[in-house]
């Protein structure tokens, strides 16, 4: 098991620096000079180039990117070319709500997902198992950008239940965790119901039958939770997709979380507050995906991977 954890951790960290490398170069190659949206069209060439040389701009790229390295060694995130913040002030203050908006999108996924899955196994090839397979895929098939400004205009403009944008409380979260987490939920309602469909066959569910056991507890505290480890390492791997949708979903409602500051920051040419914004995910998905595989292997012995 100590084995198995060194290799994740060495696996992530080389993940990490090819996500560093990889952003680093693709801003950078990105059209639009940071220097010139910081001052306007109307500063003269001489405030250019005196502003190119405070921030580092006129270095040579590896220089740059060797600076930019040793910074992060340093846990040194930079400072914002817009605002000359410090980087990890800004991360601070918008880490709370994308947490809170992920929860709330993983917390809606799963209380849609579980009894959506189950009844759908529980009555296989039945009407209730082709409706719940048709929202799986309407759920699917939806995109963010879609299902966000309908979501404004029915329960938002129409009925006046939700703010349509901004955090101003708990309330503000209910429309986005409902955009981020419906089609999570519908990729692990079909994992749900197929994993299910395998363990309802198994021996030990028809040994809890004879015992006389009802048809819930039978679900609940034998099928279920035998049927949790695919479903938790799809859940792993699908984060990074809610990650990613939050980017989108933020943009739209205007949360001021992660999501939302790092489109401002592209906007800007902000090359330091995109990348620790892109590395700030990375490390995210990389983290909850390396901690998913150890959890795995620690709760089926049965599991073996070779570092």
């Amino acid at each position: 098991m100590l084995q198995l954890f060194f290799a994740r951790l060495l696996s992530m960290f080389g993940v990490i620096l090819g996500v560093v490398t990889l952003v680093f170069l693709l801003i950078h190659l990105v059209p639009g000079d940071p220097v010139q949206a910081m001052l306007g069209e109307s500063a003269t060439a001489t405030d250019q180039v005196a502003l190119r040389h405070a921030l580092g701009l006129d270095q040579p790229l590896l220089t740059q990117y060797f600076n930019t390295l040793q910074n992060l060694v340093r846990g040194d995130l930079g400072t914002s070319l817009y605002s000359k913040e410090p980087i990890r002030e800004m991360l601070a203050r918008r880490i709370p709500v994308t947490v809170l908006l992920t929860l709330a999108g993983l917390a809606v996924a799963m209380a849609i997902a579980l009894p959506l899955g189950s009844v759908a196994a529980l009555n296989k090839d039945k009407f209730w198992d082709y409706t719940a397979m048709s929202f799986s895929l309407l759920g699917i098939s939806v995109p963010h950008f879609w299902l966000a400004p309908l979501l404004i205009m029915i329960f938002s403009l129409h009925l006046g239940w939700f703010p349509v944008s901004g955090y101003q409380s708990w309330d503000s979260l209910i429309l986005p965790a409902l955009t981020l987490g419906t089609a999570l939920a519908a990729i692990l309602a079909r994992m749900v119901r197929a994993t299910l469909l395998e363990v309802l066959n198994e021996d030990y569910i028809r040994t809890a039958r004879a015992k006389g056991l009802s048809r819930r507890a039978v679900i609940i505290h034998h099928a279920l939770r035998n049927a949790a480890l695919p479903i938790l390492t799809v859940l792993g791997l699908q984060l990074g997709a809610l990650l990613g949708g939050a980017v989108i979903t933020e943009t739209i409602f205007s949360l001021p979380g992660i999501g939302q500051l790092t489109v401002e920051s592209i906007q800007r040419r902000d090359y330091p507050v995109v990348q620790a914004c892109v590395l700030l995910i990375s490390v995210s998905y990389v983290g909850v995906n390396t901690f998913t595989d150890l959890l795995y292997s620690w709760l089926d012995p049965r599991v073996h991977y070779h570092a």
